[in-house]
């Protein structure tokens, strides 16, 4: 399994990201999740084509993936997964994404997809790779713990997926409106000495 990490949209690597992807079917499985707490459907409409664009622009097929349409659905959510070259995972709310994954048992499928090394790149940015550490504390101070777009009697997720073993800081010194309070999640970060790596807007962590 490959990851392809970015701070904000696809960042400087583009060329990594498709040769990473070199010989397969090019298909990528969007998931947007992130946003469901979103009102204004007109504007997250918008940055999702942004987003989309940017991917087909590289020569990338992509699918929006609805975790919603999977909630209690793993095997069928797997099933799914299977057409698919590449997984990326956009930003916004990182409690959000956690608790979409955990509903539709997307965190169990990419598990296990790490352990047996499956040929597939889990790619994203900002809460998409924020996910994927050992604990999301410190995100808190960024993203909204108490949004629950499912439901107020889901408990709120803590725990990352842990596939990774540090926590990621994007928008790290970064032109972007949330870098200040990223400042504050890496002091939390280090008070609390939680492994942590931060990237600025444009780096990407890449482990193949």
């Amino acid at each position: 399994m490959k990851f392809y990490l970015s701070s904000f949209r696809i960042g400087n690597q583009k060329e990594k990201l498709v040769q990473m992807t070199k010989g397969g079917n090019r298909k990528i499985a969007f998931i947007n999740n992130a946003l469901d707490f979103a009102t204004d459907l007109n504007r997250k409409n918008m940055s999702d084509l942004f987003d989309i664009n940017d991917l087909t622009s590289l020569g990338f097929y992509v699918d929006i993936l609805d975790l919603k349409n999977y909630f209690n659905k793993q095997e069928k959510l797997e099933e799914t997964l299977e057409q698919f070259d590449v997984i990326w995972a956009r930003g916004g709310n990182t409690f959000v994404l956690a608790q979409a994954m955990k509903l539709s048992g997307f965190d169990e499928i990419l598990k296990k997809y790490h352990i047996n090394n499956k040929n597939i790149v889990y790619g994203g940015y900002s809460a998409g790779v924020c996910i994927l550490g050992p604990t999301l504390k410190g995100i808190h101070l960024v993203d909204d713990p108490s949004q629950k777009p499912y439901g107020m009697h889901y408990h709120t997720i803590w725990e990352g997926i842990n596939i990774i073993d540090y926590v990621i800081a994007p928008h790290y010194k970064s032109d972007h409106p949330e870098s200040k309070d990223i400042e504050k999640v890496v002091d939390y970060l280090i008070e609390t000495r939680t492994p942590y790596k931060t990237l600025r807007d444009g780096e990407v962590i890449v482990i193949e």
